[in-house]
């Protein structure tokens, strides 16, 4: 048999707390340069703190906004621009010379008006008495027209409806609206006889300002045609808009040109 060992009641207890007063006593370190019996002190020392960078990478956690270059213009703008005063304000039959002259495209480019109103909201029906450029494609609603706005087609410029094709057209009106195709009796799209189409002008426009400035921007004639042509056209517009009681600022500019200021 072999030998057993009688462990009496709290000798196992003793033992542990022998054991831990061991464990805690600090471990005798000899470092070079010391005597015996120097003590050495231990100083607990906090982490040192750690700088972080946000995302952002500047205070308060603000996104740095990027600075965009200035556009730089072609040497073909830039010599187009020199031909052109600054300040001046150009008569009408003046500046759209100007604006023929400083095309620099290899294209028969548009004449632009570029308007600055009083106010926004403001539109006006324009009956241009010439071409102002491409010719526009008409369509009298009918059936066919409602089963390609069902399939979310448009390839016309301006749409005639008769009174009795209206409620047809009426669930197409957030599309047609924005892009000014919604026929209605101001701008004289809504006919009495799909017969009198004929006689509806394609050179009739909408103009009207943008939902958030009082800006206009719209299409007058090509550059090729004569001045004689592009002055009326202009001059339509203009008076459409009630000159100076509602225009404050007036340019007019080709495709690929630098603008011109106009006297109203």
């Amino acid at each position: 048999m072999g030998k057993t060992k009688t462990a009496f009641i709290g000798e196992g207890v003793e033992e542990k707390k022998e054991h831990k007063k061991q464990s805690a006593k600090p471990e005798k370190i000899h470092i070079a340069g010391l005597k015996g019996g120097q003590r050495i002190k231990t100083i607990e020392a906090e982490p040192l703190p750690t700088e972080t960078t946000t995302a952002e990478g500047t205070e308060g956690g603000a996104k740095e906004k990027k600075v965009n270059a200035p556009k730089v213009r072609g040497k073909k703008y830039q010599e187009a621009k020199t031909k052109i005063n600054p300040i001046t304000l150009y008569p009408l039959p003046e500046a759209i010379n100007l604006a023929k002259e400083t095309s620099y495209s290899k294209f028969d480019g548009s004449l632009e008006l570029h308007l600055v109103l009083k106010k926004v909201g403001v539109s006006a029906n324009v009956k241009f008495p010439h071409s102002a450029g491409k010719e526009k494609k008409i369509e009298i609603a009918d059936e066919a027209t409602v089963a390609k706005l069902k399939e979310g087609k448009i390839d016309f410029d301006i749409l005639l409806a008769t009174a009795e094709m209206m409620p047809k057209l009426v669930p197409f009106a957030r599309i047609l609206g924005p892009k000014g195709l919604m026929p209605n009796p101001k701008n004289g799209t809504l006919i009495s006889d799909p017969k009198k189409a004929k006689a509806f002008s394609a050179n009739a426009i909408t103009v009207k300002t943008e939902k958030e400035a009082p800006l206009i921007h719209t299409v007058f004639g090509k550059v090729s045609q004569p001045d004689k042509e592009l002055i009326a056209n202009a001059e339509a517009v203009l008076t459409a808009l009630g000159k100076d009681k509602q225009i404050v600022k007036a340019y007019t500019k080709a495709s690929m040109g630098p603008s011109v200021k106009v006297k109203i």
